[in-house]
C-alpha cells in the first residue's frame, strides 16, 4: 500500500496500525538470510501491496499488442517503473522500442492550485534528495537482467512535468504513447501533461489514474474533466484496487 492510500485510508483502527507495525517489525528482524531475502519478499507483502502489483500486471497487458512508449507522471520512489522494466522482460523482452519514461520533481509538488483542495501543499510526497540516482541504478539493474541490456530503455526526466514534457516531445518528436500514468495527484500538471499527450494517443492507448474520484486529490479529476470530458469514454477500475482507474483510447 501506497503513502498516499494509507493517507486516504486513514481511518484505520488502532489494532489494524499495529498489525501493521508488527509485520514492519518481522521484515526488519528477517531470519532469512541476505542471499535469499530477495526472493522470499512475498511473505512480507500484505494483501493491499500485491493488488497493487498484480493491477499493474493488468494494466500491461493491456498493451502489449499497442505500439509505443510507457509513461509515468509522478514517479515518486519508482517502484512501478521498476515493474514496468521488468514486465516487459517477461512479455516483450525483445521490444526495444518500449521505452519507460518517468516524470517527477523528486522534490514533492512545486505548487498547488486552488482546485487542489485544502488538504495539499508545496513539497509534499518529496523524497530524500538525489534519490533519483539510486532509482537509475537499480532500473540499470532490472535492464540487465533481461535481453538487449546493453541498450538502455528507460529514461528518468526531473523538473515541472508542464515543462520538460514539452521538451522532451521536442527531442523526440516521434513519440507514441502506449500508457501513461498519472500519479501526480494535482490538477496543473495533469492538466497540461494530458493536452500534450493527446496528439501522441493511438486506439488501444491506456491512460491511467491513482486518484479518480479521490476527495483528498480532486485536482486530478478537474483536469480530466477539463481536457477529455467523463461522457465520452468508459473509465473502468479493477476489483484488485480501490482507487486506480483507467481508460482505453477507442472504448467509447
Amino acid at each position: 500500500m501506497s503513502n498516499k492510500e494509507i493517507a486516504v485510508l486513514s481511518g484505520a483502527s488502532h489494532a489494524e496500525k499495529e498489525l501493521r507495525e508488527s509485520s514492519l517489525a518481522l521484515f526488519r528482524g528477517s531470519p532469512i538470510s541476505e542471499q535469499e531475502i530477495m526472493q522470499n519478499l512475498g511473505l512480507y507483502m500484505n494483501r493491499q501491496s500485491l493488488s497493487r502489483l498484480l493491477f499493474m500486471q493488468e494494466l500491461y497487458q493491456k498493451i502489449v499488442e499497442v505500439h509505443g512508449v510507457i509513461m509515468e507522471f509522478g514517479v515518486r520512489w519508482g517502484q512501478n517503473l521498476a515493474l514496468f522494466t521488468n514486465l516487459r522482460g517477461i512479455y516483450e523482452p525483445y521490444n526495444y522500442n518500449r521505452k519507460v519514461v518517468g516524470f517527477d520533481t523528486w522534490e514533492g509538488f512545486p505548487s498547488v492550485n486552488s482546485k487542489d483542495g485544502a488538504k495539499v501543499k508545496p513539497g509534499d510526497y518529496g523524497v530524500s534528495e538525489g534519490y533519483e540516482n539510486h532509482l537509475a541504478t537499480m532500473l540499470e539493474y532490472h535492464e540487465s537482467e533481461c535481453p538487449i541490456s546493453h541498450k538502455q530503455k528507460f529514461e528518468l526526466i526531473k523538473g515541472d512535468a508542464s515543462d520538460t514534457l514539452t521538451q522532451y516531445l521536442e527531442k523526440n518528436p516521434e513519440t507514441i504513447v502506449a500508457l501513461a500514468y498519472f500519479d501526480f495527484d494535482i490538477y496543473q500538471p495533469t492538466k497540461d501533461c494530458l493536452e500534450l499527450l493527446l496528439p501522441r494517443l493511438t486506439k488501444g492507448s491506456v491512460l491511467a489514474f491513482d486518484e479518480l474520484n479521490c476527495p483528498e486529490f480532486p485536482g486530478e479529476t478537474l483536469a480530466l474533466m477539463e481536457v477529455m470530458g467523463l461522457g465520452k469514454y468508459a473509465i473502468r477500475r479493477s476489483p484488485l484496487n480501490p482507487l486506480i482507474a483507467y481508460m482505453t483510447i477507442g472504448d467509447e
